[in-house]
């Protein structure tokens, strides 16, 4: 049983958590334009009986702070990103203007900062938990280790201090995440 690998595989999920909480947040919309905003956003494509993620059917820009422009690679498939934007209810209304669609990204009213405040909250708790998982994984495997003599108390200790070093330190980074999300929405 190397330590040092279950370590570090503890640490490399931990960090998975937090790129995952970070890339949850970016799709929170904070009045501010971000592809990332409509780029997952499942399209059903009728005429060719398939659905597909709008970034994989469309060039999706932002030329300015207020706007989102989607340019779909075939042109048939206009009505139907059209309407799978609307469908998604991420709060954009989407106008076709020739070969694109302009997305205007509406202004956020207080009420509704104050419901992404605690969507934000629930996901950075998400993203602690996710932590916690890989924290308590990685000692299960120790414990184990341990109990069958392969490594000793004095290891299992030292290793256990290390691992909630860890824990602490990526459970810090997703709360510096979270209030910088928030302070962009309150701001």
């Amino acid at each position: 049983m190397d330590i040092k690998k279950a370590l570090n595989d503890g640490a490399l999920n931990m960090k998975k958590a937090v790129d995952h909480t970070s890339h949850e947040f970016s799709t929170l919309h904070t009045g501010k334009a971000t592809p990332s905003m409509v780029e997952n956003i499942q399209v059903h494509v009728e005429s060719y009986g398939m659905t597909q993620r709008l970034k994989d059917m469309a060039a999706i820009t932002t030329p300015d702070a207020r706007s989102i422009v989607v340019q779909p690679f075939d042109k048939a498939t206009m009505e139907d990103i059209r309407k799978a934007i609307q469908a998604a209810n991420v709060g954009i209304n989407p106008v076709p203007q020739g070969n694109f669609l302009r997305c205007p990204i509406p202004e956020l009213s207080g009420e509704r900062r104050l419901e992404l405040a605690k969507v934000a909250t629930r996901m950075a708790e998400e993203g602690k938990v996710r932590v916690r998982n890989a924290r308590r994984d990685c000692l299960e495997l120790l414990k184990k280790a341990n109990k069958e003599k392969v490594i000793t108390d004095d290891d299992l200790k030292r290793a256990e201090k290390e691992i909630q070093t860890l824990t602490d330190k990526h459970t810090a980074e997703i709360e510096k995440h979270l209030q910088a999300k928030d302070a962009e929405l309150k701001g």
